[in-house]
């Protein structure tokens, strides 16, 4: 199990991952994220979704190294996983997109005022909130392919925002009527009967969420007090209300809140002294009487946390003091030496280069090696690695069987590092070419 959140620690808002069973921490995207960023779990957890930098909606693959641009939307808007991990809907410009994340392919409902499309558990329906032919916003329930669209609410009052699907399809839930007055309400499906829950003592709600066995939710109530000004209650309530608890306390006006996929433990954020943006990471078991801080440090503004499905192909964190770097690696990979791993499906091994040449150069000088490691006409690609300079070198078809598809990436170092009498100014990491972008992409200097 994993916590995505957006964070800009690293001197920029990035998407991190923190694992809480043994601490492990990194980010997984490059300057592409921005304060609104929101991550998206797929349901196998092999997949993020978010919107970045010039509102573009991003699809990073975890298990392959890979991000993909899908689309160009407004921020905020809601991204939805289908069960099977396939597909993204979302709304844009009047419309329903419905996006298949494997073949690049996607189909359009025109469904003008459409907000918070979802898909129902089947992975055959979607819930989405629209206005009515009144203009007063309403639940629907429709198929996936736009047919069969029918009403699930009898609102008349204000807009229904942040409606959110129950794990089980069976409620749904929403704030009306906007931010300064934000009461949650949910409502059960089957028969459109609504319970607005009492929530915290300035009738300003945020950030409801589903506990995963849908027989409750978590939010973010703000209060005030003279001494400390606005901070707010992590609370929980049932589904129908009636049971509701304080948490945990936040120094934050209002902060996300995320379920771990067994529903005893609340991720919140916190660390917002002074009216500054939050700039920490809090758990709190619910059975358990105090919160435990997990991260601090940089301005952190989304959470959410994984489903407990294993990746279909686990990794593990390979860090090296001596070099200063770690990244991510297969895990079924075994160690030959301090600097290298091994397994059927591919390698890889770290080393450094001194040299006062220019990186071009060096790159040059690798890939061109008398002994033609990389064949006879190798690839340079010049990149960026952690906001350094950087150089992929990718073999040519005439390269050796014995490399075993060797390729190469070499980065210049953030600061020159000493080992023994000698100062060296690039890395260098070996691996085959199915691996090579994958390991690069969690490559971090320490």
């Amino acid at each position: 199990m994993w916590i995505a959140y957006t964070s800009d620690r690293g001197g920029h808002f990035d998407i991190w991952l923190y694992r809480p069973v043994d601490a492990a921490h990194f980010p997984v995207t490059q300057g592409i994220g921005e304060s609104f960023s929101v991550p998206y779990w797929s349901p196998d957890v092999r997949k993020i979704a978010f919107i970045g930098k010039q509102n573009i909606v991003y699809v990073l693959d975890l298990s392959m190294g890979t991000m993909a641009r899908i689309d160009q939307i407004e921020p905020f808007t809601l991204l939805d996983w289908s069960p099977d991990s396939q597909w993204l809907a979302y709304v844009k410009d009047g419309r329903i997109v419905v996006y298949h994340t494997v073949a690049h392919s996607s189909r359009t409902i025109i469904q003008p005022g459409a907000s918070d499309v979802q898909w129902f558990p089947s992975g055959l329906e979607l819930l989405f909130a629209a206005p009515d032919a009144a203009g007063i916003s309403q639940l629907y329930r429709m198929n996936s392919d736009g047919t069969a669209k029918r009403p699930l609410t009898r609102n008349t009052e204000g807009p229904l925002n942040n409606a959110r699907l129950s794990p089980d399809g069976a409620f749904a839930l929403y704030t009306s009527p906007g931010v300064s007055i934000s009461i949650i309400t949910t409502v059960d499906l089957s028969t459109g009967q609504t319970y607005p829950l009492e929530g915290g003592p300035l009738a300003k709600n945020y950030f409801p969420e589903w506990a995963p066995n849908a027989a409750g939710i978590a939010y973010s109530a703000t209060a005030f007090d003279d001494d400390r000004g606005y901070y707010s209650l992590i609370q929980t309530d049932g589904k129908t209300g009636g049971k509701q608890l304080t948490r945990a306390i936040s120094d934050c006006f209002a902060t996300p809140v995320s379920w771990s996929p067994d529903g005893h433990r609340i991720a919140y954020l916190s660390g917002c002294e002074n009216e500054q943006p939050s700039s920490q990471i809090w758990i709190q078991h619910l059975r358990h009487p105090y919160p435990v801080k997990i991260i601090e440090g940089g301005r952190i503004t989304a959470l959410q946390w994984s489903s407990p499905v294993r990746m279909e192909h686990p990794l593990k964190m390979y860090s090296n003091a001596l070099y200063r770097i770690r990244f991510l690696y297969p895990a079924h990979w075994q160690q030959v030496s301090e600097e290298r791993y091994e397994g059927a499906d591919g390698f890889f091994q770290i080393s450094a280069i001194s040299s006062e040449n220019r990186l071009e150069e060096v790159c040059r000088a690798e890939a061109f090696h008398p002994l033609r490691p990389y064949g006879s006409a190798p690839r340079i690609v010049m990149t960026t690695i952690q906001g350094q300079t950087a150089c992929f070198i990718f073999p040519s078809a005439d390269q050796p069987a014995e490399m075993r598809k060797q390729s190469a990436l070499i980065v210049k170092y953030p600061y020159p590092i000493q080992i023994g009498e000698t100062s060296y100014n690039y890395f260098i990491l070996w691996a085959d070419h199915d691996h090579i972008r994958q390991l690069a992409r969690r490559l971090t200097f320490i």
